[in-house]
């Protein structure tokens, strides 16, 4: 992917993260002091679902661009850059999926 464009998803996730970072905040405050029970109920609404399932793909996403960012500049052996970056992105899929299925089986 050309570095423009990089850096074009890097900004564009980082505004689409500001509203879906907010509704989640003021989400665990307002289950915070509230029992298990509460938060298993409010994870478990599918409007909850969704935002959170969008909010951890483009999470990840800009995650993973950073970090692929950082690589390229820090680590200068090309071996040690593809590693990271493989390793990365293997775990920019495994980690999120995990957590979205986790997510999609909750039941309150």
């Amino acid at each position: 992917m050309k570095t423009s464009r990089k850096w074009i998803i890097q900004r564009a996730s980082a505004l689409l993260m500001i509203p879906l970072m907010g509704w989640f905040v003021v989400s665990l405050i307002s289950i915070y002091d509230k029992g298990y029970l509460e938060a298993m109920t409010f994870f478990s609404l599918e409007e909850s679902k969704i935002r959170m399932l969008i909010l951890i793909i483009i999470s990840f996403m800009h995650i993973i661009l950073g970090l692929n960012e950082v690589y390229e500049d820090y680590i200068q052996e090309e071996k040690a850059k593809n590693i990271a970056n493989k390793i990365t992105n293997v775990l920019g899929i495994i980690i999120p999926t995990t957590i979205i299925i986790i997510l999609f089986n909750l039941n309150a």
